[in-house]
């Protein structure tokens, strides 16, 4: 029986730490709790939490 091919998993992780690295502080949360959500659970979690808690304004200058 053959597993997974390890660049696959790689490839799928990156797609999805990278848009929570992006969205995390915009919502006043770590970008580091962006690798939690190779964990499938944990990215459910964080999309909930993010949907319900308000955006923080950044200063961008």
């Amino acid at each position: 029986m053959m597993g997974v091919p390890v660049p696959l998993v790689f490839i799928a992780a990156f797609l999805l730490v990278v848009p929570f690295w992006r969205l995390l502080p915009k919502h006043g949360m770590s970008p580091y709790l962006s690798f939690l959500t190779i964990v499938p659970v944990f990215a459910i979690l964080l999309l909930w939490i993010m949907a319900f808690k308000e955006q923080v304004e950044i200063d961008k200058k």
